[in-house]
């Protein structure tokens, strides 16, 4: 794979890193080494680079805000769009955003355009890319709300077009093929007041600050709601607020954060995961599915 990485990168302005250490990148701190990590330039090299490497496994890694990469690290490439994927165009018809935007900044622009209905992505770390790929969304809005439709580049290198029905967004869920990049996508909108927009922005990060751990080394949400439930609810209940594994710890602040205190490693973090699964599933018969995303083997 090195070489054939090497014979690819002579032409490309997308840089390549051999045996490139996540753990500097993911929001946990922790994690091994990638074979290969690469700062995408554009999407027409994005396609090639689809195109010329069939067979090797790849995953879009975003800000790496909601993903833990296993100890023994990632054999294929992982991908990280560079600036060429950080627009936002407002059209008459809709809101062109690049999948290297952070959520937050989508939520800044619309502000300052007095545009309503994005605030909520004001209270979601990571990038556009993400909040799409899992239908992101906190106190009581969802991507799907406002999204028309996703520009994707699939594993043959070939650029699509999907309509948001296509792709079936559901909670923290959609069915975009294994290999799809998301690239971009087109957001309805509607104007509002920009008091109101600014109240509920400044609403939700008050409520971000009383609530979740902010400023430590954690990766968001680590499991999915149950239906007609909540995971923190869950976790407390099951007596799991006093669960550690080495130096990663269930937050006191909210119980569906883990927290990397120092120098914990991904072992620990996925292990102290499965302990409040099992604790959960044995006190209500229900079992917690993941919100981040286990990278590796």
């Amino acid at each position: 794979m090195k070489t054939l990485i090497k014979k690819i990168s002579r032409n490309l302005n997308s840089k390549f890193y051999f045996n490139y250490d996540t753990s500097k990148y993911v929001w946990f701190r922790a994690g091994g080494k990638a074979a290969v990590f690469c700062l995408v330039y554009d999407e027409n090299e994005l396609q090639i680079i689809l195109d010329k490497i069939r067979g090797i496994p790849y995953e879009i890694i975003g800000m790496g805000s909601n993903i833990l990469i296993r100890d023994k690290g990632y054999e294929g490439i992982l991908f990280k769009l560079g600036k060429k994927f950080n627009k936002i165009i407002k059209h008459e018809s809709c809101i062109e955003v690049g999948a290297g935007i952070l959520d937050l900044n989508l939520a800044k622009f619309t502000k300052f355009n007095n545009i309503k209905n994005f605030e909520f992505y004001s209270g979601i770390p990571g990038s556009i890319g993400g909040a799409i790929k899992m239908n992101a969304g906190c106190y009581g809005s969802e991507t799907k709300d406002i999204l028309k439709n996703v520009t994707i580049i699939n594993s043959n290198g070939e650029l699509n077009i999907l309509n948001k029905d296509k792709i079936k967004l559901s909670y923290r869920n959609s069915n975009f093929h294994k290999g799809d990049i998301i690239i971009s996508a087109n957001y309805n909108y509607e104007y509002g007041k920009q008091k109101e927009i600014i109240t509920r922005m400044n609403n939700i990060k008050l409520m971000r600050k009383n609530s979740q751990p902010l400023k430590t080394k954690t990766s968001g949400s680590t499991f999915k709601n149950p239906p007609n439930n909540f995971a923190a609810k869950l976790i407390e209940m099951a007596d799991c607020k006093d669960l550690h594994v080495g130096d990663v710890f269930v937050s006191k602040k909210h119980a569906n954060f883990l927290i990397n205190t120092n120098n914990a490693n991904a072992s620990q973090i996925e292990d102290l995961g499965f302990k409040i699964i099992d604790r959960v599933y044995n006190k209500f018969n229900i079992r917690l599915e993941w919100e981040i995303k286990i990278i590796g083997k």
